[in-house]
């Protein structure tokens, strides 16, 4: 059910016992098993510092800072990503619910999903899990782009 990206990053996969290796407990979890962390207890949830963020697994660039906006889901919340090419999405029908999973297109770490209930432009609110990202601080960011009302 994955979407295929002729456009989508350079693959990266390791095996089970690397990943364990390289993530902490809890970013395993979520970015490997697909779990979820608890709302407003994670690190990015109320972050605002300019720069980048990027999968927690293999460093693909998945969302900037002037994209970021406060949802009050609990989660940081984005309205694009940098790059839909550096995303995969599946459908989730897990938890009696059927939701849209994304997923790093470069080594299919879980990330969040993403809903149609976010503000302009887009109208899409990329409801992400902190521990599967890493953030880089006054990295380049993305040119353009308004930012919506609440936006941080």
């Amino acid at each position: 059910m994955r979407s295929p990206n002729p456009e989508a990053p350079r693959r990266v996969e390791k095996t089970d016992e690397q990943w364990r290796a390289e993530l902490s407990p809890e970013e395993y979890a979520i970015a490997r098993r697909g779990s979820t962390e608890r709302a407003f207890t994670g690190r990015y949830h109320d972050h605002h510092e300019a720069g980048r963020y990027v999968c927690v697994c293999c460093g693909t660039p998945l969302f900037a800072s002037e994209r970021k906006y406060e949802s009050g889901s609990g989660w940081p919340s984005w309205w694009a990503p940098i790059d839909e090419a550096n995303l995969a999405q599946r459908v989730d029908t897990s938890h009696g619910m059927r939701r849209v999973e994304v997923l790093c297109a470069a080594c299919d770490a879980h990330l969040g999903h993403v809903f149609e209930d976010g503000p302009p432009p887009t109208g899409l609110r990329y409801c992400i899990n902190s521990a599967s990202l890493r953030f880089e601080p006054g990295a380049q960011q993305e040119p353009g782009g308004d930012r919506p009302a609440g936006a941080k």
